[in-house]
This record gives structure tokens, sequence and C-alpha cells, in this order.
């Protein structure tokens, strides 16, 4: 029989059974912390100095999304997509290197007629992988590129009338290059707001570039990689997620931070609501990977960017103006455009946590 706590103050009695569950809850979070801890210092072992870049990428993984890469060749992204593979055990990987004849077929797989059994048999395509690089998707057809949508979006492919379940985890990592855009197909917004974020990885600092030549003069640092996490770790980590805390006050915030995208003179479309609920996992995922049970408010600020922009519709006014001023800059206006519409929790505009709760 539990031994009950008395509180001199209050008449009834608090019984100690509810103590074992609140350890078991740490319990699996300090567990789900120590699996990203290992997932990221894996991934660091071959792709140096891009610590916050690989947050980012397994901040989608974690919450069940994908990640454009808009960067220019020869940053890593490939190796990034084969050591998160390579970093899961018993988790598969694969490339599409997309052309403009690419066919949707060559992604998803096709029915081919075996002559000994006088049927067809499936012949699944390299999207049945659990880590899948598509690069420079902008290069595919839309015909092509919609193949995919499916599989961002219910991680399901149907072929011939058949539905077929891909593995999990899936994650999608698509590149596009950001200087050539030469018989490229633009993504539709449609599209791109199937991605949970976007990001690039950029150049790496001058030492650790002077650490790649001199660790790849021999062999790539990816034959020595081994997998450090089960693929159950990846189910944990994204329960963990969900369990993470996000104030009331953060939660508006956020979705205020959202519409006032909506707002903005220089925009014609805004952030959807998909963009909302996208924001309100990542912060949880990111507050985890930072080893963290709750999210604060400069992980909205942090992910802002990352999160929405792609799926803001600019006017050419603005694209213009910010491809003659650097986009870095013209995308802090439109930050802090949209913070003035939704301040900070507590800061000068909004100071709410300093007034006095009744």
């Amino acid at each position: 029989m539990a031994t009950p706590i008395r509180d001199p103050g209050a008449a009834s009695i608090a019984p100690v059974e509810a103590l074992p569950e609140r350890d078991d809850a740490s319990a699996r979070f300090a567990e789900a912390t120590a699996v990203a801890t290992r997932f990221v210092d894996n991934i660091e072992s071959v792709v140096y100095g891009k610590r916050e870049e690989v947050k980012l990428v397994l901040t989608a993984l974690a919450c069940g999304g994908h990640v454009l890469l808009e960067d220019v060749p020869g940053t890593a992204k490939t190796v990034l997509a084969r050591a998160i593979a390579g970093t899961i055990e018993g988790a598969t990987n694969a490339r599409i290197q997309c052309t403009p004849d690419l066919q949707p077929t060559d992604v998803t797989g096709l029915s081919i007629f075996n002559q000994k059994t006088r049927d067809f048999e499936f012949r699944p395509g390299p999207v049945f992988a659990n880590v899948v690089l598509v690069d420079e998707i902008n290069r595919a057809t839309p015909k092509t590129q919609s193949a995919l949508l499916e599989a961002m979006a219910e991680f399901q492919v149907t072929v011939d009338g058949v539905t077929r379940p891909l593995p999990s985890p899936f994650l999608l990592i698509a590149t596009e290059n950001p200087i050539e855009y030469e018989g490229t197909f633009p993504l539709p917004e449609a599209q791109l707001d199937r991605f949970f974020l976007r990001t690039a990885l950029g150049y790496p600092g001058l030492e650790d570039e002077l650490r790649i030549l001199e660790e790849q003069r021999f062999a790539h640092p990816l034959e020595e990689l081994r997998p450090v996490i089960a693929l159950a770790d990846v189910h944990l980590l994204r329960e963990a997620v969900q369990h993470v805390y996000v104030d009331e006050v953060i939660h508006r915030w956020l979705v205020e931070l959202v519409r006032a995208t909506r707002e903005q003179e220089e925009v014609v479309i805004g952030s959807s609501v998909r963009g909302s609920l996208a924001l309100e996992r990542a912060i949880r995922a990111w507050a985890l990977l930072h080893g963290r049970s709750f999210a604060i408010p400069e992980d909205v600020e942090r992910l802002f960017a990352p999160v929405l922009l792609h799926r803001v519709v600019f006017t050419p006014t603005f694209v213009a103006r910010a491809r003659a001023t650097g986009w870095e800059e013209a995308i802090e206006r439109f930050r802090t455009a949209c913070l003035e519409v939704a301040p900070r929790p507590g800061s000068e505009e909004d100071p709410i946590f300093e007034q006095p709760r009744s």
C-alpha cells in the first residue's frame, strides 16, 4: 500500500503513485536527448563545422518532415544524406539525379512482366529508402516532381492503382542550385509548402576545409562511419518531440507571427496554416536537440526563416530589391517587419512577462 503525503494546509491526500510516472517520463526524455547527441556527433565526424545546420536537418527528421537544401555544388549535401543513413543501423539510402528526361517511374518504380511466372511484378524505385537525396530537383519536369508529392505528403506511392507504403522513417532531402536556372522547372508553391524547412550548408571554414583535405588524402571518412542508433531510436526521438512543453504564450505568439507574414506589403501570398503547424513542431524538436524539455522564444526566432520563408510568395519588387542588396539583408528586414506586427513576448513592445499575474 502506498504511503500518503499529508499536506497540513489541505484536506485532501496526494498519493505517491504519480511520482514514478514523472520519473519514467524524465528517463525517456534523457534517453531521447542522449540519442540526439550521438546522432549529431556521429554526423559531425564527416560533415565538419556544420553542427547547427545538421541539427536543422535532424529537426525535420524528428518531426517527420523533409528538407530543401538550396546551395551551390560541393558543399557536402550528398555526404550529409549518406551520413544520416549510415548513422542509423539498418537504414537505407538512395540518390536520384534529376534530369529533364527523368520519368516518374524512374522514381517510384514500375511493374515488369515476369515470363517465368507469367505475371507482372513490381520493381520498387529509389524512393523506397529511409533517406532519399533528390539532387537538383528543379531539373526534373513537373510531371516527375508531382510523383514526389504523394511520397512526401502521404509516405506512400501509388503505381498501377496499387498503393505501397514507404519505409519508416522516411526523409527526403532535395537540392537546388541557386546559381543556375537555365533549363530548370521552378517548384510550384504547393510543392514548396510540402518541405518542412529550407536551409543551406554553405562552405566550410578555413580550418575545416584544411581538415577535409587531410582526411580525404587516402579515403573518405564515410567509409569509417558506423551506426550509433537504431531505427527504433528515431521513433523514440519523434515521440519525445511530442512531449516537449510549449507555453500557451509562445503558442499564441507563434500563430500571430505566421499571420504577420500575410499582412506585409511585399508579400503576394503569406505562409499557410501548414507553416504554423511546422513551426510549432520545429521548435519542439529544436528544444530537444539542445537538451531542453521546453521551448523558448529564441527557438521561434531562430527557426522563423528556415521553416516559413519558402512558403511565402514575394512581390517582384521585393525579389528585385533582394537580388540587388542581398537576400540575407532582405530576409532580416522582412523578419523585423513581422516582429513589429507580432512582438516577441516579454519585449518592450509586448512586456507580457513583466506584468504581475493575478
